[in-house]
């Protein structure tokens, strides 16, 4: 466990040390038509993203969230290529969002989600860069009366190429510090590129190895409390009573709370006490009439959608159903996909120091920005008396992201004891009952064949939950949730349906059960990937074709070059005698990802998956090394969802509340993966995300080349694959 001081130091803007040594921080020209204010005199202010320290140290700040997925390396990397520093000095810190906000937004969008954290900044982190390197030339071209033009940035050195003089950027980082940046800034070209597009090591994995970076549940600090927190199960429901008397007594509590009127908290001089009186605690509940909601009963609601007349038209081209009217052969077949567990190792948590003055609160989250609104909101402060110090985080997922409830939780805990810090620590259970989930959904799909076994009809009925009227109501267009339908998308730079189909009709019957659903780890693109490859592939079949090849005359180019990457690496056609291969490819968050996946299944019905080869193109490959990582990391997702993931509901609540009976891949399941890395260098995509939603559609098409057996209804677990 890490003490650190209440504020801790590297979210400083490090003002002490530059005073008292001088050094560069740049500010940088944003997308918002706002310019950061300078220094004029001999001490630098601390500005935007770039700091440099007289030893040379280069401090880059990153406003996207950390959480595993390798972004604070990338945007650094992005920052270092134009600065032309020396990447073995490169350091990160965060910012706050009170400080973004107090300075008018200068890093941006603080929100890490959707795989857009190097996608939609890469152009002003690299301007960033880009602009410090003009300074630090300009000023030792002055300090020299020579033209800048004759001087040279590399590996933090200024050289004056006819003389042959240098200096270091630490040595002119105060006179840079006092020249405007560049009106025009040219970045480089990315074939020219020596720090990004390679596969450097990551700027944090030696601190994950000596344990030496903090988490936000290894959060200490001065006379700090614990709390952990028992919230009505049932979504929508209430304490109706407590008895804090029959608890108040025990060992190392503090105090009895209510939180809200769905919550109540035990406050500690630790974990295991608030934890071990929590559960003596007597808690009656009012589940607000939703106590007799079962899966059954959303399993209907789902089912009466498949065949609703309303409906909301995502994807409409030509005429689906007067094309399955005049098909030579028509098939149908219905899919479903459950509720799924975000389950980060890390619980949920918050630190919260409240007084009537300020309310400060560190935690992890992938939305500082969203979680500071939250706590000003929560805590009845404005927003300039509130901060939020974001730490690593120990998994997000999705959950961590548009969603505040652990923060406010603390926060609401922390103004029953002025001035305390409170840790809030949920429980694995707690974390598993008050999750917001992977939406359920079912799907009816029609596909008309003509005679020479050409699609030329495809009808898609999804009736599921739309995460947008939960949570972004304000999002929803018409009524309509646009976000279903990832992936499905006639057009467009995010997710646009690969196959070349005259005759398409994708629309959506929204059914919303009262289990809150949330944004999951590739979202959409997971259910709607598994409904359509593995359909393609059933129409392949019908039209007595391989399904490589029936998938080729269709697909648009880059999903085609995806997908020839990935066949081509795995041998497509010629696996070993017992091994059988399946195939998938999809659009998501930008990106063109395919994956060939081989398995075995034994007389027994047990599944092997023996290897996956998987292609994705995200246009600009940052640090492929790292991209190889997220693709292989995603598919432990996806296929322990594939494997293993549901969420029943019971009684109005949702039944599995730790790994014992929700179950996760274990390293002995994991396949082998092969990356293959096809940059078109032409666009920005993602990469934490993509390649989730091949992974199952991959896998089952494999085990229905093995078996025979279609497997329409996930998990795999609940499905026999024994031979008859």
């Amino acid at each position: 466990m890490t003490t650190m001081s209440p504020q801790p130091s590297r979210r400083s803007f490090l003002t002490a040390a530059l005073a008292a040594g001088g050094g560069l921080s740049l500010g940088m020209r944003l997308p918002f038509g706002l310019d950061v204010a300078r220094a004029a005199d001999a001490v630098p202010e601390v500005n935007a993203w770039v700091v440099i320290r007289p030893d040379d140290t280069v401090v880059i700040r990153i406003a996207r969230a950390e959480m595993g997925q390798g972004t604070m390396t990338g945007l650094a990397q992005l920052v270092a290529e134009e600065l032309e520093c020396d990447w073995s000095k490169v350091t990160t810190e965060f910012p706050t969002p009170g400080q973004n906000v107090a300075r008018k937004r200068v890093w941006g969008n603080f929100s890490t989600g959707g795989s857009r954290g190097i996608r939609e900044s890469n152009q002003y982190v690299r301007e960033g860069g880009a602009a410090a390197r003009d300074m630090l030339i300009r000023a030792a071209a002055a300090a020299w009366n020579v033209p800048a033009g004759e001087c040279s940035a590399a590996s933090s050195v200024i050289t004056h190429k006819p003389s042959g003089r240098t200096v270091t950027y630490g040595k002119v980082a105060e006179a840079a510090a006092k020249l405007d940046p560049p009106k025009e800034i040219k970045l480089k070209d990315p074939k020219d590129w020596k720090i990004a597009g390679k596969p450097v090591k990551r700027l944090d994995t030696r601190q994950k190895v000596d344990g030496s970076l903090t988490y936000g549940i290894d959060l200490k600090m001065p006379d700090m409390v614990v709390a952990t927190i028992r919230d009505c199960p049932v979504p929508g429901g209430k304490v109706k009573s407590f008895d804090a008397a029959k608890v108040e007594a025990m060992h190392g509590v503090k105090k009895v709370v209510p939180v809200g009127e769905t919550g109540v908290a035990v406050i500690a001089d630790g974990f295991w006490n608030a934890k071990t009186a929590l559960a003596a605690l007597p808690i009656v509940w009012d589940d607000g009439g939703r106590g007799n909601v079962t899966s059954a009963s959303i399993a209907a609601m789902l089912k009466e959608g498949l065949d609703a007349d309303q409906t909301f038209i995502g994807t409409k081209a030509g005429d689906a159903k007067a094309a399955l009217a005049g098909a030579a052969k028509i098939v149908e077949a219905v899919y479903s996909f459950p509720y799924q567990s975000h389950s980060p190792m890390e619980p949920m948590n918050a630190t919260a120091r409240y007084t009537p003055d300020k309310c400060e609160v560190w935690c992890p989250t992938q939305n500082a920005e969203l979680t500071l609104a939250a706590v000003a909101e929560t805590s009845g402060l404005p927003v300039a008396q509130c901060d939020v110090y974001n730490l690593l985080l120990g998994g997000g997922f999705g959950r961590r992201g548009a969603f505040t409830d652990y923060a406010r939780q603390a926060v609401r805990i922390a103004m029953q004891i002025p001035g305390v810090p409170v840790k809030l620590i949920w429980s694995r259970e707690e974390d598993m009952t008050h999750d917001y989930y992977h939406p359920i959904s079912m799907c009816k799909l029609r596909g008309g064949l003509d005679a020479a076994g050409n699609l030329v009809g495809l009808q898609v009925r999804l009736s599921s939950q739309s995460i947008l009227a939960a949570v972004l109501p304000q999002n929803l267009k018409d009524g309509m949730d646009p976000v279903v339908f990832q992936g499905w998308n006639a057009t467009g730079p995010e997710g646009e349906f690969g196959y070349k189909v005259e005759n398409l009709l994708f629309d959506h019957a929204m059914r919303n059960p009262h289990i809150r659903p949330g944004f999951w780890r590739g979202v959409n693109t997971n259910q709607n990937s598994l409904y359509s490859e593995c359909f393609i592939d059933e129409l392949a079949h019908a039209a007595g074709q391989d399904p490589l090849e029936f998938r080729r005359k269709m697909l648009k180019p880059k999903h085609l070059a995806v997908l020839n990457a990935a066949a081509d690496k795995a041998g497509w056609g010629k696996a070993p005698a017992g091994i059988y291969q399946g195939l998938a490819q999809f659009m998501g968050y930008g990106s063109y990802v395919a994956a060939v996946a081989e398995v075995s299944v034994n007389k027994d019905g047990r599944v092997k998956i023996h290897r996956i080869v998987a292609a994705t193109d995200p246009g600009h490959a940052v640090n492929p090394a790292q991209i190889e990582r997220q693709v292989s990391g995603s598919f432990v997702y996806g296929l322990s969802a594939m494997l293993y993931g549901e969420c029943t509901v019971s009684n109005g609540a949702i039944e599995q509340t730790n790994f014992d009976v929700y179950n996760v891949m274990r390293i002995d399941e994991m396949p082998k993966v092969e990356v293959v890395i096809v940059p078109t260098g032409d666009f920005w995509g993602g990469v934490g995300e993509p390649t989730i939603s091949v992974a199952a559609p991959a896998v089952l098409n494999a085990i229905f080349a093995a078996t025979g057996k279609r497997i329409r209804n996930m998990p795999l677990m609940n499905n026999d694959l024994r031979a008859a």
